[in-house]
């Protein structure tokens, strides 16, 4: 393949961030290499699939990190996502944090990310998301401003809802990044149900004679079996629409990576393969919890067909990946969405569907 082969190992030569940056403004590009496979774009595991009231034409998504400010959703969906995630949005504009902030790790498959919501603002983003793609799900993930304080929180993830709610399709509430202070203290059932609720009755507000926009909860996989029960039980008695499960870890175990290359990193969220695990446990107990009502989107140390199998059977009705697409290029989705056709035939489903949740005992 021409990005493993080729341009993998160019632009691992340039920092993190760089190479990042240059792929990003590369899109229009890259997409012209992934036309040399017709038809690829018509590949779906199930046919359509309906999630939380709106329709996915495969279970594969991009997820919140890659495009921060809905500038490429369109060159991006041509890769075979059938949704996109942007974000994490800010209502004020912010740099992030300092640099280097992006680290790879390659001998893991894995990235340390510390950029701390840098965007440009939820009204940029809106206007940038006007002239989004109409045939791929979009999805805006929110988090609270630097500046604000945890006390003060509501009332800013409000001012970003009401920004963007005209041009996402569901709105993804974001407590769990490890990269803004005190950020997860929101996942505290306390603090969190008064979050949830204010969003759900803005949201409300917001639709007036519509259904209301889908809100889902991503949560970080740092908590314990106990402090996901308390989460899940906030989410399910206000009725939010679904969970995405997981961000990333601050967890440093069983990595390949020597330790001193790992303390070079810094603090920051660790992403991709060594994740993989500790998320699906997540979705499994999740998707347990729930007995199946709630959506879950699984994300964490996806590349393979078989790696968003797993998450499928531990209970995850769609999935999405980041990191993956980093390591292995523009036409993943389209090799993942080619693979979980054949799984599904193979392991004698119907539709992905069934599947969903079938390895939970």
């Amino acid at each position: 393949m021409i990005y493993r082969s080729l341009l993998r190992p160019l632009l691992f030569r340039l920092p993190a961030e760089t190479a990042h940056e240059l792929a990003l403004h590369s899109l229009p590009f890259l997409r012209t290499i992934e036309r040399v496979f017709p038809g690829k774009s018509s590949i779906s595991p199930a046919g359509t699939l309906r999630r939380f009231g709106l329709e996915f034409r495969n279970p594969i998504g991009l997820a919140a990190g890659f495009d921060k400010n809905g500038i490429a959703v369109d060159h991006l969906a041509a890769f075979g996502f059938s949704f996109i995630e942007v974000g994490t949005v800010t209502n004020e504009p912010q740099p992030g944090n300092p640099k280097p902030r992006i680290f790879r790790m390659p001998r893991d498959r894995a990235l340390i990310n510390r950029l701390g919501f840098n965007n440009r603002g939820a009204a940029q983003v809106a206007e940038n998301l006007k002239r989004r793609p109409l045939d791929c799900v979009i999805g805006v993930n929110i988090g609270k401003s630097r500046s604000v304080s945890v006390e003060n929180a509501i009332p800013d993830y409000l001012a970003s809802l009401e920004a963007i709610h005209k041009v996402a399709d569901y709105v993804a509430i974001n407590v769990s990044s490890p990269n803004t202070p005190q950020l997860r203290e929101l996942q505290r059932p306390e603090l969190l149900e008064d979050l949830l609720r204010a969003l759900q009755q803005r949201n409300a507000d917001l639709a007036g004679d519509c259904s209301p926009q889908p809100l889902l909860l991503k949560i970080a996989p740092d908590l314990t079996e106990k402090e996901i029960e308390s989460i899940v039980e906030v989410a399910m008695r206000l009725d939010i629409a679904g969970v995405i499960a997981t961000n990333t870890t601050v967890n440093r175990e069983g990595l390949k990576t020597s330790r001193a290359d790992v303390v070079k990193c810094g603090q920051g969220g660790l992403s991709c393969e060594p994740l993989q695990q500790r998320s699906n446990e997540v979705i499994t107990l999740i998707h347990r919890l729930t007995r199946g009502k709630l959506p879950i989107i699984g994300v964490g140390g996806v590349f393979t067909a078989e790696d968003a199998w797993e998450k499928i059977c531990a209970g995850a009705s769609l999935v999405q990946l980041y990191t993956g697409f980093i390591y292995e290029g523009p036409g993943v989705a389209f090799r993942i969405n080619e693979g979980l056709t054949k799984i599904v035939k193979r392991e004698g489903f119907q539709s992905l569907d069934e599947a969903v949740g079938s390895g939970v005992k």
